[in-house]
């Protein structure tokens, strides 16, 4: 199955440096307003998920993963998408743990196939309020090469930073 979020090699190596100094994190995929549209990594549980936040999956990354949320309604708008993880150089704009290393997450996405569109709707999402319940996703997300996650795209240029929203 396709998980609905993958990190770079890159992300990782900087994601499991941030977890041996802050221990078990998290990500939650900014809607806008003053940090864009960024993938927010705090430490686990210092983020409020809200009931109806969705899980788009767990990374691969530490002992236990990284959990990575979005709202329920920016959830509606990227369900077509595979949101990838990638870090650039710069500072973002948020609260993010990365900032002082001098780098920021960027979310990229690649459009799903109609034919991993159908699976993954075949697949009820996880909320904030299943998860509390006890719910997890039955794959974790995986550590790729950018480039392998935009070949896979129907359209190489469908794989751009999660910025914009996704075509």
């Amino acid at each position: 199955m396709t998980p609905r979020v993958v990190i770079t090699s890159d992300a990782a190596k900087l994601l499991g440096r941030l977890q041996d100094k802050h221990g078990p994190l998290m990500f939650h995929q900014s809607g806008g307003c003053c940090d864009g549209s960024s993938p927010m990594c705090y430490p686990d549980g210092d983020f409020i998920v809200g009931d109806r936040d969705v899980l788009l999956g767990v990374l691969d990354v530490g002992a236990h993963g990284v959990p990575i949320w979005i709202s329920g309604p920016q959830f509606q708008a990227w369900k077509h998408t595979q949101l990838v993880i990638d870090v650039v150089p710069g500072r973002g704009g948020g609260f993010s743990l990365e900032a002082p290393e001098g780098v920021r997450f960027l979310s990229r996405g690649r459009v799903f196939t109609d034919a991993e569109k159908a699976l993954l709707q075949a697949i009820p999402v996880i909320t904030g309020a299943a998860y509390e319940r006890g719910e997890r996703p039955l794959v974790r997300g995986e550590i790729i090469a950018l480039d392998k996650a935009c070949a896979k795209a129907a359209a190489p240029e469908t794989c751009r930073p999660g910025s914009r929203q996704p075509q």
